[in-house]
Order: structure tokens, then C-alpha cells, then sequence
């Protein structure tokens, strides 16, 4: 017997993966990649937590499909932010659905949690995602079972109810007392793991797709940096620190020039390649203004192998008014 568990690499999926494999039946742990998780790679993370209940990551892309498919015209709408829950629930849930057969399992499981989450998890928006993903009876929520009714796993005797929870609501005292008498350790605190659910990153994504297409290749642009909207509409991203840095630098997108500095240190920035002429200016300007540098003096910054000179403005208190986030 084997089961597919939706696995976010929290407490809850860990729990419910664990609840499982203690009935004798091996779960695959499927981790749905949408592009909009944690900006750090969580991969290690994930493996640790299922090195520890015994069961096997497999990590699954689906970014084209949730762009085509959910993002942009979600049938339940979105949360406070842009954040299509009950929509993207139920794709994971159907994209876990067709891998059953090949990967040889009989239901799927996942941490869901009756009412941890207001909108999202509340009983009508479980129930939604059961009809929307076509998995009634398949899918066994291990944290809430006894709240909720009985799955085909539980009513062929795959699984005993009995040794199942009925955690409702957001208190998590019980995940950690079942956390330490499974042993459990390095477990992660609770937490939004979607940049969507991100006041900051939503408004990143509202002003992105007023200007342009959203493809995959602008989902790593949005998640790192200062981001700011030039006067005749360039987009510029300017690195925070050593770490955004690095990461801006490894983005590979066409729709955007590097740039980095000349003879001092200084942030990695990422510009419309369409950029106007004063756009451009504008964008030296602010890039040095995140410079340890003088506004009486000129600097350069190499636009992919173009030198360009150009000298910061008189505070960056006059950057504040291109800021999105």
C-alpha cells in the first residue's frame, strides 16, 4: 500500500506523512513547485524532514501549468493578497491525482488542518478543493480525520481512523506534542511558505503585470531586491545585500540588463532592456545612490560589457517616490 502525500516541508505535512507510514503503508512525499515558494532553497530542509518519518521526496514542476491555469483568473478568487488558495490546492491536488498510477499509489494525503486557516481551510473551502481536483474520497486529511468524513482509505481499512487526529483551530499544542513523542527534530516554526500570500511580493506582482506578460522567467526577478518604477515605465531592480546579490546575478531573463558597478563596491541591479534613454539616466543615478559615493562626483556602471557614467542623486530619500516595494 502507498500513499502521495502534498508535502510543504511544515510541521503538518511532516505529521501527517508520519501518522501514515506508522500503519505500514509508504508514502511519497510530492513537493509542488509553483515558483512562488521561499525565497531560500528549501530542498535540504524538506529531505531532512523526510529523512525523519521514513518517507521518499520527489519534488514535481508545475509552474507553466499554475500560470496558465490558476494564477491569473482564479474560479474562488484570491486572499487578502494574491494569494489563489482554494485554486491552487486543488491543482496540486489534481496534479497529484495523475501521478498516482505511475508512481503506483492508492490515495493522497495531506497536513491540511480543519480551521487553522480562516479562509482556505474553513470546512466549506476543504470541501471545495475535494470537488474542484475531482478527489472525494481519495484524499486523507490525517490531521482533522476524525473531524471530517470518512475516506476510502479509512472505510476499506487501509488506514484505522482511530489512530488518526481531530486537531481543529490554530492552536498548534498538539502538532508539537505529537512533534516530540515522534521525535521530531529541526522542524520549521509556522509560517506563510507562499511569497503570494506576501503583502510586499503581491504588490511586486500587481505592478509587474500592469507593465508587461508574466512569464516563468520574471517569477525569480520579483523575489529579490528593491524594486522600483521608473517615470516611462522601466522596471529596476536594485540588490539589498551580499545574498540578493548573488541571486540577481544568477537570473537569466531577457527582458532585463545587468548591471553592476565599476572601481567601488555597489549592488547588483537588473533593468528593462527596453529602458529609455532617461530611464536609463535615472537608473544609473539611483543604482549609485545605493553606492558609498558623492553626488559631486562621477562614477561608472557596466550595462552587460556598455560602460556608463553618471553620478547619485542628493539623498536617497529622492529615490523613495519610484519605490513599488
Amino acid at each position: 500500500m502507498k500513499a502521495i502525500a502534498l508535502f510543504s516541508g511544515g510541521l503538518d505535512s511532516t505529521l501527517a506523512m508520519k501518522l501514515i507510514i506508522d500503519q505500514g503503508i509508504d508514502v511519497i512525499a510530492c513537493n509542488i513547485n509553483t515558483g512562488f515558494g521561499a525565497t531560500r532553497d528549501r530542498r535540504e530542509h524538506m529531505e531532512n524532514m523526510c529523512r525523519q518519518v521514513g518517507a521518499e521526496l520527489r519534488i514535481v514542476d508545475i509552474q507553466s501549468e499554475y500560470l496558465q491555469d490558476v494564477l491569473f483568473d482564479p474560479k474562488h478568487g484570491y486572499g487578502k493578497h494574491f494569494n489563489p488558495c482554494i485554486d491552487c490546492h486543488a491543482k496540486m491536488f489534481e496534479v497529484a491525482k495523475r501521478l498516482m498510477k505511475a508512481w503506483g499509489a492508492s490515495f493522497l494525503i495531506s497536513g491540511e488542518v480543519l480551521g487553522q486557516r480562516p479562509m482556505s481551510q474553513n470546512k466549506d473551502a476543504l470541501a471545495k478543493v475535494l470537488n474542484e481536483a475531482n478527489v472525494e474520497g481519495l484524499l486523507l486529511r490525517p490531521m482533522s480525520a476524525k473531524r471530517l468524513a470518512a475516506t476510502l482509505p479509512e472505510s476499506e481499512g487501509w488506514v484505522d481512523r482511530e489512530k488518526l487526529e481531530g486537531i481543529m483551530g490554530r492552536s498548534r499544542d498538539r502538532q508539537f506534542e505529537l512533534a516530540e513523542a515522534f521525535g521530531l527534530t529541526d522542524y520549521e516554526s509556522p509560517g506563510g511558505g507562499c511569497l503570494l500570500t506576501d503583502e510586499n511580493f503581491s504588490k511586486k506582482m500587481r505592478d509587474f503585470i500592469a507593465h508587461d506578460t508574466f512569464e516563468i522567467p520574471d517569477i525569480p526577478v520579483l523575489k529579490y531586491g528593491r524594486h522600483l518604477r521608473l517615470p516611462d515605465g522601466a522596471k529596476l531592480v536594485i540588490g539589498r545585500n551580499q545574498e540578493e546579490n548573488v541571486k540577481i546575478q544568477e537570473i537569466t531573463n531577457d527582458k532585463f540588463v545587468h548591471i553592476r558597478t565599476l572601481g567601488i563596491p555597489g549592488p547588483r541591479s537588473l533593468l528593462s532592456r527596453s529602458a529609455s534613454d532617461s530611464d536609463k539616466v535615472l537608473a544609473t543615478q539611483l543604482i549609485l545612490t545605493y553606492c558609498k559615493t558623492s553626488p559631486e562626483e562621477t562614477y561608472a556602471l557596466d550595462y552587460e560589457g556598455t560602460p556608463v557614467e553618471g553620478s547619485p542623486l542628493a539623498s536617497r530619500n529622492d529615490a523613495v517616490a519610484y519605490f513599488i516595494s
